[in-house]
């Protein structure tokens, strides 16, 4: 099958803030596992049950260790088993950090063609 993705998909680590946008109460953080990233937006499994079309802060982990304080929005949710799998679109990412993502992406690429 062909990919149509407009750009390529890289897994990182991370933790989403569960307080949504706007909202009122307590903030809580839970783990995710990053499965696809690219400079658009982000896939993710957690055992948090998030709203699609709600808004979340979440932390990107780099491989330099670099954290990246993003904002995504729930576009599509699954749930597999006792996992929650979530798509969001990042909102208001800076240019710098869309470049961020896309250095990563060539690094890996690079490295992955020379083993």
């Amino acid at each position: 099958m062909e990919d149509k993705r407009k750009h390529k998909r890289i897994a990182l680590s991370g933790e989403i803030i569960l307080k949504q946008l706007g909202g009122s109460g307590d903030t809580e953080t839970a783990q995710i596992e990053i499965t696809d990233c690219s400079r658009d937006g982000v896939g993710f499994s957690t055992d948090a049950q998030l709203t699609i079309g709600d808004n979340y802060e979440a932390n990107l982990t780099l491989w330099t260790k670099e954290v990246l304080h993003v904002f995504v929005q729930i576009v599509r949710a699954a749930k597999i088993d006792d996992k929650f799998h979530y798509g969001g679109i990042f909102i208001g990412m800076p240019d710098s950090d869309k470049m961020r993502i896309e250095v990563y992406e060539t690094v890996r690429d690079q490295l992955g063609e020379k083993e």
